[in-house]
């Protein structure tokens, strides 16, 4: 197991220029590669070192596939970037010129971050804090674009690319099962989507900027002042703004824990707050308030855990040759695609957001 004495660590932080002495160290996050893989090397050990003066310290040790120093610094620049544009993020320290320094530790390389600790994680999405939300990514698009900020890294949520919201290559990968009825289905979706892409077509031409990539309840905090600030920056990357914003809409509204009390338009409720206050920072122009719908479409159509992950979802059907439960998630897929009112639609609301 990949473990850092104590010693080790003092090193690292005087390194970084920390010359206080620790009071204690707490394991935060450790991914155990070795379960699964007893071969590799990769490691993700995150700790927090409390020191007798001074506040508290995040140490990040990683050795993962695809993350190199270059990478690693330029998400780091980003961020302190950011920080020093007014944006609540935490500090990071710096040894010598770089906030990334390798070590070799527990018999491998390994690269090692130091930043501050922060309180006050948020871990329930309300309408109140998504609309902060909206207004803080706003607030950090602004900064990029002003600034001509990037990063290297891959988005989660490029809709021109395989993202984690939704997957089209799942749905187009059934096809050659399918045939009769279903099989015109599946055409006919494929027709409306590549029509929907057609009209998405010219934001994949933007100019793309630097994104923090994952603003969600458990990279986010609030400040004393009830400010929201974001940190983790493990995966920023550049990405069209305008795609960014609307499907971290979506991401927030879906994917995070909510309050009980918010009912069954929830989705509707976070969805518009978040964007509320995304466009009072930042407005959508007239071109990307046409395009959105379309966007959303798409996203919700291919939704990933309808169309691969659920137990009954399109893939599951089409594996298991249940044609009428088939029929049924091909049904589905087209009425998302072609209804483009936004959240709510599906429960016969069919509002289109104009809230913000």
């Amino acid at each position: 197991m990949f473990n850092v004495a104590r010693a080790e660590l003092k090193h690292v932080l005087e390194d970084f220029g920390v010359v206080s002495e620790l009071k204690s160290v707490s394991e935060l996050q450790r991914s155990n590669y070795k379960e699964d893989n007893p071969g590799t090397q990769e490691v993700r050990l995150i700790v927090k070192a409390e020191l007798t003066d001074g506040p508290p310290l995040v140490v990040r040790f990683k050795n993962e596939e695809g993350v190199t120093a270059e990478l690693w610094e330029s998400q780091c620049r980003f961020a302190d970037a950011l920080r020093e544009n007014g944006i609540a993020t935490p500090r990071q320290y710096r040894s010598g010129s770089a906030f990334v320094k390798t070590y070799s530790l527990c018999g491998r390389n390994v690269f090692v971050t130091v930043e501050r600790f922060v309180e006050r994680e948020i871990r329930v999405v309300d309408p109140q804090t998504a609309e902060k939300t909206g207004e803080l990514l706003a607030r950090m698009h602004n900064i990029a674009e002003q600034r001509d900020l990037h990063a290297a890294g891959r988005v989660l949520f490029d809709p021109f690319a395989p993202n984690d919201l939704f997957d089209v290559d799942a749905f187009l990968s059934v096809g050659e099962a399918l045939s009769g009825e279903n099989r015109a289905l599946f055409d006919q979706i494929r027709q409306t989507y590549n029509d929907h892409m057609d009209t998405l077509s010219a934001l994949n031409r933007r100019p793309r900027y630097a994104v923090q990539g994952d603003i969600s309840d458990c990279n986010l905090y609030e400040t004393a002042s009830g400010e929201i600030g974001a940190f983790d920056f493990n995966r920023s990357g550049d990405n069209v703004l305008f795609c960014d914003a609307v499907m971290q809409a979506v991401f927030e509204a879906r994917l995070m824990d909510y309050p009980p009390d918010l009912g069954e338009d929830r989705e509707e409720q976070i969805f518009t707050a978040f964007l509320r206050g995304y466009c009072s920072v930042r407005p959508f122009s007239e071109a990307e308030r046409a395009c959105w719908p379309y966007l959303y479409a798409v996203i919700d159509a291919f939704w990933s855990s309808d169309v691969r992950w659920r137990e009954d979802s399109l893939t599951n059907a089409v594996a298991a040759g249940d044609r009428e439960r088939t029929r049924e998630r091909l049904e589905t897929i087209l009425r998302r695609l072609e209804n483009l009112g936004g959240p709510g639609r599906e429960k016969g609301r069919n509002t289109p957001c104009a809230r913000w």
